[in-house]
Formats: C-alpha cells, sequence, structure tokens
C-alpha cells in the first residue's frame, strides 16, 4: 500500500460487533500516510478496547466528553476543527438515528454536530435492522444532509442472518477515503439524470405506471455530484427528498419527461437514462373520470416516445448510459439493447425477486460496454452508484 492519504483523520467508533474492523481500517489509515486519532462511543468500549486503537494510532483514544486530562489537552471542539475527515466505522443503528436527530449526548456525536469537515459513516447492523423502514429514512436524511454513507455490504453476518449490513471491509472504506481526496473525476461536468417512473393518464382519476421507486436514480444523483458533477434530475412522481445541491425538474408523463430531457441535452456532457419510462400511453385521455358500467373496458395504447433512442440520436450526443430491467436473458438482452440505441453503456439488473430491483434498498447491476463489463455485486443501491458512477467516469474520460 503506498502512502497516499497524507490527511488527518478522526475515526469514530460505535458499539457493534463490526468494531474488530476498525483496528485493521486504523492500521491501514495509518500506513497510508494519514494521522490518525480514535474516538470510542460507551458501548464501542465494550466490544474492542481502547488501548488497542492507542497502540496502533500512537495517539490518545478519546471516550468521554468529560474527559479532565482531554479537556486541558484537545476539547471536543478542538478535535472537530484538527480533522480533515471524520469516518464512522461502524455506525450502528442506534448512533445513526441519533446522529440524525441531532444528538450529543456522547463525545462522537458532539464532534459530528461542532465538525465543519465532511462526514461518512460506514452503517453495521443486523440485516433486518437494516431494512427496517425508520434506518433508512435516518440514511436517507442523513445523506441529503451531505453525510457520506458508505455501505453496508452483503453476506452472512454475526448473528447467523445473512443480507445487506455488514460493514465494508478495511480496504474498501481506505479505497473509499482516497477517491473522496482526490479531485472529482467529474469535475465541471454536466450530468443529466432520468428516475423514477412516470405516470401516464387515462382520465383525471387513473393513470397507468409502473414499480420504480426512483431509489436508484436519486443515489446516482447524490453519487454523480460527490464526483464534482454539476447534476441536473429529471424525476417522476417519487416520495423523495432531493438529494443536497441537485437541481429537479418534477414530471408525470412521458412526453413531459422527453421535452425535459431534449431541452437540456445540448448542454449536457453525460446522460444517465435511469427512469422506468411507460412504454405506452393512452391515446385519448378522458376529460371526465370513466364511470363503471360495463364488464369489460378497452383502451387503445400508443408507444411513448424513446427518449434515450433521441437523445443517442442528437446531432452532438452526449456519454450515453441506459438501463435494462430484465426478467430472463440479462446479458443477451441488455447487449442487444446496447446496440440497438447506440449507447455507451448500459446497466442490467433482473427484477422480481426479493432482494433487487424496483423499491429494493440494494441491487446487483451488470455493466455492459463495447469492449467490456463489469458485475457489481448485490450491495445498496447508494455504494452500486458510487461504483457505477466511478467505472462511468472511467469510460467517459478515456473516450474525452
Amino acid at each position: 500500500m503506498q502512502a497516499t492519504l497524507k490527511k488527518k483523520i478522526l475515526l469514530g467508533v460505535t458499539g457493534g460487533i463490526a468494531a474488530y474492523k476498525s483496528a485493521e481500517l486504523l492500521r491501514l489509515l495509518v500506513r497510508a500516510g494519514a494521522e490518525v486519532r480514535v474516538v470510542m462511543t460507551a458501548a464501542a468500549c465494550e466490544f474492542v478496547q481502547p488501548l488497542t486503537f492507542h497502540a496502533l494510532s500512537g495517539n490518545r483514544v478519546y471516550t468521554d466528553i468529560f474527559d479532565a486530562d482531554a479537556e486541558s489537552a484537545m476539547d471536543h471542539i478542538e478535535l472537530a476543527r484538527w480533522a480533515d475527515f471524520m469516518v464512522i466505522a461502524p455506525a450502528s443503528a442506534d448512533f445513526i438515528a441519533k446522529l440524525n436527530q441531532g444528538y450529543g449526548d456522547n463525545i462522537l456525536l458532539t464532534l459530528c454536530l461542532a465538525s465543519k469537515q465532511p462526514v461518512a459513516i460506514a452503517p453495521a447492523m443486523n440485516q433486518q435492522m437494516y431494512a427496517n423502514a425508520a434506518t433508512q429514512d435516518n440514511l436517507a436524511s442523513l445523506a441529503d444532509r451531505g453525510i457520506l454513507i458508505w455501505g453496508p455490504d452483503s453476506g452472512e453476518q454475526a448473528c447467523g442472518d445473512v443480507g445487506l449490513g455488514r460493514m465494508l471491509e478495511a480496504e474498501t472504506l481506505l479505497q473509499e477515503l482516497e477517491m473522496h481526496f482526490r479531485p472529482g473525476k467529474l469535475a465541471s461536468k454536466r450530468v443529466l439524470i432520468t428516475a423514477g417512473p412516470t405516470l401516464e393518464a387515462i382520465d383525471p382519476v387513473r393513470y397507468i405506471s409502473n414499480h420504480s421507486s426512483g431509489k436508484m436514480g436519486y443515489a446516482l444523483a447524490r453519487a454523480a455530484q460527490s464526483a464534482g458533477a454539476e447534476v441536473t434530475l429529471v424525476s417522476g412522481p417519487v416520495n423523495l427528498a432531493i438529494p443536497a445541491g441537485t437541481k429537479r425538474i418534477s414530471v408525470n408523463s412521458a412526453l413531459e419527461m422527453r421535452d425535459a430531457v431534449m431541452e437540456r441535452v445540448e448542454e449536457t456532457d453525460i446522460f444517465i437514462a435511469c427512469a422506468a419510462v411507460s412504454d405506452y400511453r393512452v391515446e385519448q385521455q378522458a376529460v371526465q373520470k370513466i364511470k363503471k358500467t360495463d364488464d369489460q373496458l378497452q383502451l387503445l395504447l400508443i408507444r411513448n416516445p424513446d427518449i434515450v433512442s433521441e437523445v443517442t440520436a442528437f446531432g452532438n450526443p452526449p456519454f450515453c448510459i441506459g438501463f435494462a430491467a430484465e426478467t430472463e436473458n440479462l446479458e443477451a438482452h441488455a447487449k442487444a439493447k446496447l446496440k440497438r440505441k447506440n449507447l455507451d453503456m448500459i446497466a442490467a439488473n433482473l427484477v422480481g425477486n426479493s432482494d433487487t430491483g424496483f423499491g429494493h434498498d440494494s441491487n446487483e447491476l451488470h455493466l455492459f460496454w463495447a469492449d467490456g463489463q463489469l458485475h457489481l455485486k448485490l450491495a445498496s443501491k447508494q455504494l452500486i452508484a458510487q461504483q457505477l458512477i466511478d467505472q462511468m467516469a472511467n469510460l467517459y474520460l478515456a473516450q474525452n
């Protein structure tokens, strides 16, 4: 490992079995050239002794906001000012909830409140705790406020369960830190992303749509912005907060989404078509509510415009990425779509199972481009988005 991380890192450790991984992360950070100070919650001390982190860092370990020695040497305000970056690994469900609510009842939470520097958290908990709606709401809220969410990973857990909730491995967290301090790969680039479903009205109260939640597209917006891009998000109706710093254009129908995209395509460097656009719309929308009369109702449907194909056929098209949600023959269908629509890259996934696709917080993608492919293993949609944006940026920069 080359010494490339000449930064002051504050490593926060909360209570959880994954705290043992924090010791390895500390060792890697020190080897990479970072100066590290460790702050532990009381619960973290039940899993790993502070002496372990003291020995690995060569610095005092902070555990108590009321520690007289700590106050006389470097109080919590000074410690917050000292750090270039804060990473909390592991971040328990309890800590995440308190951080979201602005609690300051231990030294680590107080440091998060007092710091102006970037903060990243690496969630680690039981898979059901991670999937709980309260935890997901807390994470979404923190992400919208600029907190970086690194992970979690999927796999076997200490309790015997299998699923999302494992803390990322120390090597992966180190890579995330190194990437953060590199100049953004997409600095000054203009990225246009579509997300969510479209609604095709039948009458004033009914519509045709699909199960898209918009979570993947919104995760991509956050990841692109983290890479330095100027992001515009053309979004169908979703129940998601706008990622901080992202410009959102709200639309309902496929025609509205098409118009919003084509108005901006000329000033776009990269276009990511993540939205689940309805393939068909009703030829004639009823002005008044259709009354229930006969046992059958026939609707004449007509094709909606193919937004991706229109963008790639543009005179000077941006770098274009499409998505393919498949239920079978994933690779064959994805490669055919890549060629047919003249895309630079396509991201394909299988939908309809219990772990990935519409509405889920996790995903698994297969990326294909003209002369290569990459499998992004099951992980949180935010982590998948970061990996996709990183690979996309590599291809884009190689061509431009």
